[in-house]
């Protein structure tokens, strides 16, 4: 996996996380993920120097709005991905895990002629 890749799924699923719990932690990232806790706090090392998201001293993980940014492309392209292949035959859980790998490879301008292609 790509460090982009990675960085790109651990501030997605802060997105999704942050979406239905009150505030989001380390451990939540990690049991989202299945990750230890040391790798996700390593992630989230990297990505506070990286200033995509912030961490209070409670430990409490916020999105800057680059992270939003970032993790609402990614998010987006999940969406869109795993819902036409689920359109197109494929089972959920594989349309997701597939959508998964794609949303992170996929250029900018493939995503956008696929989304204007669905879109008609």
């Amino acid at each position: 996996m790509h460090s982009n890749e990675s960085a790109e799924n651990y501030l997605e699923t802060i997105l999704v996380l942050s979406k239905t719990l009150p505030v989001v932690r380390s451990v939540d990232i990690a049991n989202e993920l299945n990750f230890k806790k040391s790798s996700v706090s390593v992630a989230m090392k990297k990505l506070r120097e990286s200033e995509h998201i912030t961490v209070t001293p409670q430990g409490y993980i916020y999105l800057t709005e680059t992270g939003k940014e970032v993790a609402n492309k990614i998010y987006e392209r999940h969406l869109l991905l795993s819902s036409w292949l689920e359109r197109l035959g494929v089972s959920p859980e594989v349309a997701a895990e597939d959508a998964c790998r794609m949303e992170h490879v996929i250029s900018t301008e493939s995503f956008e002629a696929l989304k204007r292609h669905i879109a008609r």
